[in-house]
């Protein structure tokens, strides 16, 4: 690709004994101080001198590890060298031959805990930056116009309804879109993407990605219904009636958890999920927007929990303009799930973490608005279920603290809708449908599920892993049909 962009980039591989040598190289990212007072994405993203850069580390081993790590199966040797010769658009076509999600996945998936953590370099050096290249790639194809529809197989005839928006529903579309299989995708909000609009803050992932990606399956053929509630409007049942031959449901984990302590229905205590949905989905953050939904900023912001959506909620919180803006865990910093880099950005803009901490009651006003909460303090017993510590209150540790709004993230369980109105479909103690793990297969037949309304909660990237194999499943089911 001979562009003025390129020039004076040295294109090409290295040979192999200098590229251990050469430093993983960092992504340039915004201010902490000017960042903590704006939505706008924090990372800046690589310069193509840098991610050819990076990408020349790669050692194209033989049998890549870092694949195995990768759930929607891209191959990661092929598109890193097509980077160090410059070749960004292919390098983005090539992710896209097994992820139809790049410029997402590149920005919030965990690659430190997947492709990154397996990758040969990292047992004496830092790994390659595998997913700030994915994200490189995708936005350079999409800022340079270069997308391109893939060829796809010929029409089968047969429709698929999918139900929810998020990253499974999206993976399995644009997998069997182009399999030949006519998609539809039923999304229950006003805008596609589930919660990857919702959930997922504008400084971590902007709405314009989203919305390209969605805007790329649209072209290849799949068809979006928005503010269309299965179980609602339809169920599963009536979609067979409509002439779909299968059914993918991937409705997520949304309903939220609270914890059950006194006071917990005052005013200013939020679930993440209302509050992020309120400015990411509903516009709280585009503070010039006077279409946006007003949401209560607070003085003092507590959030509870140790997620990422515990970070995403405290850093949204900040930016809405709170003077204080604090994450209260009740583990230590070792145990918090939430990824480094998530953790590393809420420090740097001056978020306070209270660790080994508990609320156990709130208080409010005359008028109903929560001002104090009461709190323990903890300390790690033996390891749970989940193998991290158990936290132990620490008798007569109990202190207030002054607060306008409290969030509260420690986790969700699966939407409950869908299960509820379909006959013959098994779910788990915990309200989770039950599918195989390998295809997504239901206990009602043509009935497909994956990501958290299977697994609860977990990431972007597993969800679509789980899309993926379900939409393999349901092609070869297909053709019995």
């Amino acid at each position: 690709m001979a562009t003025e962009e390129l020039a004076g980039i040295e294109l090409g591989e290295l040979p192999l004994k200098e590229r251990p040598k050469v430093p993983r190289q960092p992504m340039p990212e915004q201010d902490p101080k000017e960042r903590s007072h704006n939505f706008k994405e924090v990372p800046n993203g690589y310069t193509p001198a840098l991610a050819v850069k990076e990408a020349q580390r790669c050692l194209q081993c033989k049998k890549p590890t870092c694949m195995n790590g990768c759930p929607v199966e891209v191959d990661i040797p092929a598109f890193l060298k097509l980077i160090t010769e410059g070749e960004f658009s292919r390098a983005a076509r090539k992710i896209k031959e097994t992820n139809s999600l790049p410029a997402v996945c590149g920005r919030v998936c965990p690659q430190e805990e997947q492709c990154e953590v397996v990758c040969v370099l990292h047992k004496k050096y830092k790994p390659v930056a595998i997913g700030n290249l994915e994200r490189f790639v995708a936005d350079w194809e999409r800022e340079h116009d270069e997308m391109q529809v893939p060829e796809l197989a010929p029409s089968t005839g047969k429709k698929v309804a999918v139900v929810g928006s998020g990253p499974a529903g999206l993976t399995v579309a644009g997998d069997l879109v182009k399999m030949g299989h006519g998609v539809t995708v039923f999304e229950a909000l006003h805008k596609e993407g589930g919660v990857l609009v919702y959930g997922i803050p504008e400084f971590r992932l902007p709405k314009v990605i989203v919305k390209s990606e969605v805007d790329f399956l649209e072209k290849m053929g799949v068809e979006f219904k928005t503010s269309y509630v299965i179980g609602k409007i339809r169920g599963i049942d009536e979609l067979f009636e409509d002439g779909y031959s299968a059914v993918f449901i991937g409705t997520g984990a949304g309903l939220p958890n609270f914890m059950g302590i006194p006071g917990e229905n005052l005013n200013g205590i939020y679930s993440a999920n209302e509050y992020l949905t309120r400015s990411n989905l509903m516009r709280a953050f585009a503070f010039d927007d006077a279409k946006g939904t007003p949401i209560m900023a607070g003085k003092t912001v507590v959030v509870l929990g140790g997620g990422n959506t515990a970070m995403d909620s405290v850093r949204t919180g900040l930016r809405l303009g709170a003077e204080r803006a604090i994450i209260m865990y009740r583990r230590s910093r070792q145990e918090m799930p939430a990824r480094d880099a998530e953790i590393h950005h809420a420090e740097e803009e001056g978020i306070e973490f209270h660790f080994l901490t508990t609320p156990i009651k709130f208080m409010g006003d005359d008028n109903g608005w929560v001002r104090q909460m009461e709190c323990l303090k903890m300390e790690l017993g033996e390891p749970d279920a989940s193998g991290r510590r158990r936290p132990v209150p620490i008798e007569g540790s109990n202190f207030t603290l002054d607060v306008n709004t409290v969030i509260v993230a420690i986790g969700n369980s699966s939407n409950p809708l869908i299960p509820r109105t379909t006959s013959g479909l098994d779910t788990n103690k915990w309200g989770n449908i039950i599918a195989d793990a390998e295809t997504g297969q239901t206990s009602r037949k043509g009935v497909f599920a994956g990501g958290d309304i299977v697994t609860g909660g977990a990431t972007v990237i597993l969800a679509a892993g789980a899309g993926k194999k379900a939409a393999r499943a349901i092609d070869e089911y297909l053709k019995t049909v």
